[in-house]
C-alpha cells in the first residue's frame, strides 16, 4: 500500500500524483477529450431542429410488445439522420414528412436511451414552431409551413 507523501514540502509531489490520478477516471477522461461533443449528432447542444424524414414504429423492449410512434429526421445543423419519439397520443397524425421538427434529448441515465425504446435518445418537442404538447390538446391548429 502506497502512501501519501506528507511533511512541508509534500504540495508538488501531491499536485502531480492527483494529475496522474485523474486519468484512470472515465468521466474525468470523457470531459477532458471532449469525446460527448465529437460523439453527439447535437455537438453538445440541449436542442436542435431537423426535418422529418419518414415515420416510422419501433417494437418495444419484452415484456412490452407495443409498437412505439417515432420519426426519422436529418439535423439541419449536420446533415446527421437520428430517430425521434413522438410522445403522447396521437401525435403521429400531426407530424407529417418534410415538416421542421425540434429535438431534444430524452434525458435517459448517461446519455442512453429511456424506457423501453431501443436506441431513441431524443423527443420531438416543436411542429413548425409550434409546441407538440399544445398542438395535442388542441389549444393551436398546425400552421402551414
Amino acid at each position: 500500500m502506497s502512501k501519501k507523501s506528507s511533511g512541508i514540502n509534500a504540495g508538488k509531489k501531491l499536485m502531480k500524483r492527483r494529475l496522474i490520478s485523474k486519468w484512470a477516471d472515465k468521466w474525468f477522461v470523457k470531459k477532458a477529450l471532449g469525446i460527448k461533443e465529437k460523439v453527439d449528432p447535437l455537438r453538445g447542444a440541449s436542442q436542435a431542429n431537423a426535418i422529418v424524414l419518414e415515420k416510422i414504429q419501433l417494437e418495444a423492449k419484452q415484456p412490452n410488445s407495443a409498437m412505439r410512434k417515432c420519426v426519422r429526421v436529418q439535423l439541419i445543423k449536420n446533415g446527421k439522420q437520428v430517430t425521434a419519439f413522438l410522445p403522447g397520443d396521437g401525435a403521429t397524425k400531426i407530424v407529417d414528412e418534410h415538416d421542421e421538427v425540434c429535438i431534444e434529448c430524452i434525458g435517459g441515465k448517461m446519455g442512453r436511451a429511456k424506457g423501453d425504446v431501443p436506441g431513441v435518445r431524443w423527443r420531438v418537442i416543436k411542429v413548425n414552431d409550434q409546441s407538440l404538447e399544445a398542438l395535442l390538446s388542441g389549444k393551436l391548429q398546425k400552421a402551414r409551413k
